[in-house]
C-alpha cells in the first residue's frame, strides 16, 4: 500500500503511544548498521545496475532483507514499501525504508550514505530513523517524542531548528544543479542562491540532519520517493521545522521535498514560485 494522496498535515498531533515503534525502530537501525558495515568498501563489493540506470550492491539488497526480518517478526500485521523488494503488506500501518540512501557514494567508499526507517501510519510519517553508521551518527524522532542524535558522550541530544528569521542570513542545502536543471527550476535556484547567506550541495539525507540540528534553514531536492524523504519527516518536523513539498504540500509522492526552519517555510515558497 502506499500513502495516499491527500493526508492530514506531516507535523499533526498522533493520539497514541510510539514509543514502542521508535524502539522497533531503533533496532531495525542496529541490524541495518550490522548487514550495511558488513560489506562497505570492500573490494570485491557486488554492483548491478538497476531498470532506471540507478545502481543496486549486494549491500542494498542485504540490508533490506535484514529489516524485513526484523519487521515480519515484530509486526508481522505491518506493511512495508522498500526501495528494493517493494511493496508488501496491505495495512494502514507500513514501514518505509531505503536500506542505503546515497549508494553512489557506499560503492566508492564514501562514508557519507544513510539507512532511512518510517513507520507511517494512514499516509503520515510518525516514526523515522537515519542512521549513518560509517561515521558514527544516528538520529531518530516519532511524533510527540522530539527528535534526537546521538554525541561522542553516548547520551542523546535532542535537536532544535535555528531561529534564522531573513533569508539573507540563512544557509541552505539544494542537493545538485543537474536536478534543479531536470526540474525545470534553474531559475528558481538562481533566485534562491542569490539571496542567502551559503548555499552548498551536500547531498542525500545528511543535510535534512544538518537542518535538524539547527546547522541550516532550507533544503531541497527532486526526483526523490516516498522511501528517501520517509523517514526524515518526522525528524525534521520533531526538531521544530516544516517539511513538505516543493510545492508546499504535505505529500510524500510528488517526488520533491523542502524542509526548512518553519519560521522561513512561506518567505522561501515564495521566492522559489515568484514570477
Amino acid at each position: 500500500m502506499t500513502p495516499p494522496s491527500s493526508t492530514p498535515p506531516f507535523d499533526a498531533p498522533f493520539e497514541g503511544d510510539l514509543g514502542a515503534d521508535l524502539e522497533l525502530a531503533l533496532r531495525i537501525a542496529d541490524a541495518a548498521d550490522a548487514a550495511s558495515m558488513d560489506r562497505f568498501d570492500a573490494a570485491d563489493l557486488e554492483v548491478s545496475l538497476k531498470a532506471d540506470a540507478s545502481h543496486v550492491t549486494e549491500a542494498d539488497l542485504a540490508t533490506e532483507r535484514a529489516i524485513r526480518a526484523v519487521i515480519e517478526v515484530e509486526r508481522p500485521d505491518d506493511g512495508v514499501f522498500g526501495e528494493e523488494y517493494g511493496v508488501t503488506g496491505d495495512s494502514n500501518r507500513q514501514w518505509i525504508v531505503d536500506p542505503i540512501d546515497g549508494t553512489a557514494n557506499y560503492l566508492k567508499g564514501i562514508p557519507m550514505w544513510t539507512t532511512l526507517i518510517a513507520l507511517s501510519i494512514d499516509g503520515v510519517p510518525r516514526v523515522g530513523v537515519a542512521s549513518q553508521p560509517a561515521i558514527g551518527r544516528r538520529w531518530w524522532a516519532a511524533t510527540g517524542l522530539g527528535a534526537w542524535t546521538n554525541t561522542p558522550s553516548g547520551a542523546p541530544k535532542r535537536l532544535a531548528v535555528s531561529t534564522v528569521d531573513t533569508i539573507a542570513d540563512s544557509s541552505v542545502s539544494f542537493q545538485s544543479i543537474g536536478q534543479w536543471r531536470d526540474a525545470g527550476k534553474l531559475d528558481a535556484l538562481e533566485r534562491l542562491t542569490s539571496s542567502v547567506w551559503r548555499d552548498r550541495g551536500y547531498g542525500d539525507a545528511w543535510p535534512y540532519m544538518l537542518l535538524a540540528e539547527g546547522r541550516l534553514e532550507f533544503v531541497a531536492e527532486f526526483g526523490v520517493k516516498e522511501y528517501d524523504i520517509a523517514a526524515l519527516v518526522p525528524i525534521v518536523t520533531e526538531a521544530g521545522g516544516r517539511f513538505t513539498s516543493y510545492d508546499g504540500h504535505d505529500s510524500l509522492s510528488e517526488r520533491s521535498s523542502l524542509a526548512t526552519n518553519r519560521v522561513l517555510h512561506d518567505p522561501f515558497l515564495a521566492l522559489l514560485h515568484s514570477p
